[in-house]
């Protein structure tokens, strides 16, 4: 796995995400995990998933961390692979930025 492209990947993916509506996020990924496969512009395929969950469990519809984590399908980035999120509120702004 080409870590730079997978990296590169991945940012692309949540900024992506971050222009999506904070109840249309919630409705698409709240405790759901949403698996694609893509391929780098080096051709390598790559494994991308995206959930959603509450940021503090105790408070439901106030903040949601959306992650996403990308992998190579094999070797020990399979078992660990990159991740990145982001918390945005029901307001849509973003936490911590």
């Amino acid at each position: 796995m080409d870590e730079a492209e997978a990296r590169s990947i991945l940012t692309d993916a949540l900024d992506r995400l971050r222009t999506v509506a904070f109840e249309d996020l919630v409705a698409r990924y709240l405790d759901d995990v949403d698996t694609t496969v893509v391929t780098g512009p080096s051709g390598t395929v790559y494994q991308l998933e995206i959930e959603a969950f509450w940021d503090d469990p105790r408070r439901p519809g106030e903040n949601l961390r959306v992650m996403v984590a990308i992998d190579g399908g094999r070797g020990w980035r399979s078992i660990s692979p990159l991740t990145s999120s982001f918390i945005i509120t029901p307001a849509g702004a973003f936490v911590g930025e």
